[in-house]
């Protein structure tokens, strides 16, 4: 399976998102965390993922018989690699961005469907801005972004902090009129 067709689903998406930041979780600990989904899909979506190098096993120790197994996420296997990207076509695009948003649509019902869920409070926010960028604003944007971001990926789970899914999504939707 490559890298796209690993990563394009949205129930092996969501068991990355659970790993983040460090965790080592269990099958059945992210079974709790999918609630949606099967045992049964989470443990063949666990086994795929592991498989492929993108989970480690962190500790197994016995629990009435059988061993239970603590994954964690091999962060630099966790994406996908900029020549794969670069070869992907529209449909391959679709596809991810299919995923991504079932994903995400899951991840917020889950949210919602927590009794202590309060979107004001949680300072939820899913705006939409239609801004025009040059190439050089686009460039500066996208960094300012990531200088702000990645240095919070590496933020563990502590008493005090929240679990947040961010999902920056940016897009043409005009192109740059041609001069005449």
């Amino acid at each position: 399976m490559d890298s796209l067709e690993l990563f394009a689903h949205p129930v092996r998406l969501r068991i990355i998102h659970a790993l983040r930041g460090g965790r080592m979780l269990t099958t059945s600990q992210l079974c709790e965390r999918i609630p949606d989904a099967s045992k049964a899909t989470v443990y063949r979506h666990v086994d795929q993922l592991a498989g492929a190098g993108v989970l480690e096993v962190a500790e197994e120790r016995r629990v009435r018989g059988a061993v239970e197994r603590g994954y964690r996420l091999r962060q630099e296997n966790a994406s996908v690699d900029a020549e794969t990207l670069a070869s992907l076509t529209a449909d391959d695009h679709r596809h991810a961005f299919t995923a991504a948003m079932a994903t995400l649509i899951a991840e917020f019902s889950g949210y919602l469907d927590q009794a202590a869920a309060d979107p004001v409070a949680d300072l939820v926010g899913y705006r939409q801005h239609g801004i025009w960028l040059s190439l050089e604003e686009l460039t500066t944007l996208i960094g300012a972004l990531q200088q702000a971001i990645v240095p919070l990926l590496g933020n563990e789970p502590a008493p005090e902090r929240a679990r947040y899914l961010l999902s920056p999504i940016l897009f043409p939707v005009e192109q740059p009129e041609s001069p005449s």
